[in-house]
This record gives C-alpha cells, sequence and structure tokens, in this order.
C-alpha cells in the first residue's frame, strides 16, 4: 500500500504544479530534493511572488526510522519504527480576493522490532480560508467536497466536514481560522472500509482539488483591490500562522520527527501584519467575514 500511494501522490504533485504554473503565467515552481538524515526524505516545490501566487507549496514526502520517544508515548507505543509518506499543499494567493487554500493526504504505517505492521491509516483533508467572502465559492469549494465524499459514503461529508470545524479553531481566538472543508484522520481498516477502500476515497478527494479550488481563483484573481484590502488580507494571515504554529499537528509531527524545516514551513505567508486589537467597521464585509468565523456555516 505504502508504494502504490507514495507513487500516486507523485503524480498528484505533478499535476497540480503544472496547472498552478499555467494559471499563474509567470513564474515556475523551484523544486528541492531533501534527504532525511534518519531516512527517507522529499521533493519540496515551492512558488513565490508569481502574478496569481505570492507564495506557495506543493511538497511530498516520504520518510520512515524510529519512532522518536515524543511520538511513542503520543501514539501509546514503545520501541517502533514508522513510515510516513503524504502531499500538503498551502497556496496564498496575491489578490485578497482569492481565498487561501491547503490540502493535505497522507498515509501512515508503524512496525514493530520485527517489521510486522502493527497500525496503518490514512489522513488528510482540505479547507478553505477566504479573506472576502463570496457565498459562491464557499457553496463551490463544499459542493466539490461533498461529491467526493458521496462517491463511497453518505455520511462522510458531513463526517469529515464538522471535524474540519472543529479542527481548523483557533481556541485562543474563539474563531475558525476559514470556512472548512474536510479533515479526516486515522481512517483504519473496519468491517465495511478495508484498506484498499480508504485508498480509493483518500485520493477521491485527492483528484478533486483542483475542480474544488481553480474555478475559485480563476473568477477572482483579476479583481480589483485597495490598499486597505490588501491590510485586511495580512491581518487574517496572520491568525493562519497562529493556527499552524499553535494548533497544527503536523507542524508538531514534522518538528518532532526532525523534518526538513523549510518544508515544514513554507506554509506561512510571506506579509503578514499582527495590529493590537484591530476591529472591521461594523456593518463591512471584513465583519461579515468575522461572523462567519464565529460559528461555522452548512454551505451544502
Amino acid at each position: 500500500m505504502k508504494d502504490k500511494f507514495f507513487s500516486y501522490i507523485q503524480n498528484l504533485q505533478d499535476s497540480i504544479t503544472n496547472k498552478l504554473e499555467e494559471i499563474d503565467g509567470k513564474v515556475k515552481f523551484h523544486e528541492d530534493l531533501w534527504e532525511r538524515p534518519e531516512g527517507g526524505g522529499g521533493r519540496t516545490r515551492v512558488i513565490e511572488n508569481g502574478d496569481v501566487f505570492e507564495k506557495g507549496g506543493v511538497n511530498i514526502s516520504a520518510v520512515h526510522g524510529a519512532l522518536p520517544k515524543s511520538m511513542q508515548s503520543y501514539f501509546g507505543v514503545e520501541d517502533a519504527d514508522f513510515y510516513a509518506c503524504g502531499l500538503s499543499l498551502v497556496l496564498h494567493p496575491k489578490n485578497p480576493m482569492v481565498p487561501t487554500v491547503h490540502a493535505n493526504w497522507r498515509y501512515f504505517e508503524m512496525y514493530d522490532k520485527e517489521g510486522n505492521i502493527v497500525d496503518q491509516w490514512f489522513g488528510g483533508g482540505q479547507d478553505l480560508t477566504p479573506y472576502y467572502l463570496f457565498d459562491e465559492d464557499a457553496i463551490h469549494f463544499h459542493t466539490v467536497c461533498k461529491a467526493a465524499c458521496d462517491a463511497h459514503d453518505p455520511n462522510f461529508y458531513s463526517t469529515y466536514k464538522k471535524k474540519c470545524d472543529d479542527y481548523f479553531w483557533n481556541a485562543h481566538r474563539n474563531e475558525a481560522r476559514g470556512i472548512g472543508g474536510l479533515f479526516f484522520d486515522y481512517c483504519k481498516a473496519t468491517e465495511g472500509m478495508d484498506m484498499q477502500n480508504w485508498y480509493n476515497f483518500v485520493t477521491e478527494v485527492g483528484n478533486s482539488f483542483l475542480e474544488s479550488y481553480v474555478p475559485i481563483v480563476l473568477k477572482r484573481k483579476n479583481l480589483d483591490y485597495t490598499s486597505e484590502q490588501r491590510d485586511w488580507q495580512e491581518i487574517r494571515r496572520g491568525r493562519y500562522v497562529e493556527f499552524n504554529l499553535v494548533h497544527d499537528k503536523g507542524t508538531l509531527f514534522g518538528l518532532k520527527t526532525n523534518g526538513r524545516i523549510e518544508s515544514i514551513l513554507m506554509s506561512l505567508p510571506p506579509h503578514v501584519q499582527w495590529r493590537y486589537d484591530h476591529q472591521p467597521e461594523s456593518g463591512s464585509e471584513e465583519e461579515r467575514l468575522l461572523n462567519i468565523l464565529k460559528s461555522p456555516k452548512d454551505w451544502v
């Protein structure tokens, strides 16, 4: 399974970066191959200072070795080895009318000292973080997410949409990071879903990514915006940074398994603001966005 999924994410990385380069039209992804001393490595691709994408990364990795002590206590095991592979992407567009997007799809195996698999699971998801909220964009994104879920189980969308709302929650701000999407983790074999079924589901979601995001980018990338709207985008990006550094489990896992720092922190936007006690104008589009983020909404 691990070889099959790693081959899939290699191909998916190619298809996503090719499409994003086509949309931007100005810059290409810079590719960086790296190795992890303890085992494995990855292929990082970063785009910067484009006409559409101010910064973004579409990264794949496959790492393995002894599970660090800190992670052994987290998983409740001793002297285990692990293998983890996945694709992780974050895109920060230049135009504040275009939302930031994040997605990842991953696979994990854990072994005893004889090399036997003692646990395995899939995880992943995709979520949207707008700075100016266009309802039709939110509906489109969630509709594509729901269609990918419905192809496998009619309960998946509602379950994983709620998990996404719960996970991407800045508890210290009491607000969502964005308008959600899907989040699933520890997807293990059960009587109704073996690992091949989970592979089929996760790859269906991965294959739906461009359909969920590209039409939004094409619709909004040439809209006019003011310097004040750009300021708001950078202030909201600050909330994005706070979530990734304070709450995100993927960032924590990478840092505690001696992951490549540049690849882990490529999710951070290049221009960010933190203004003391900044409050949007009453009745503004900025205030409307905050009100939505205080109470996650069902879009479909």
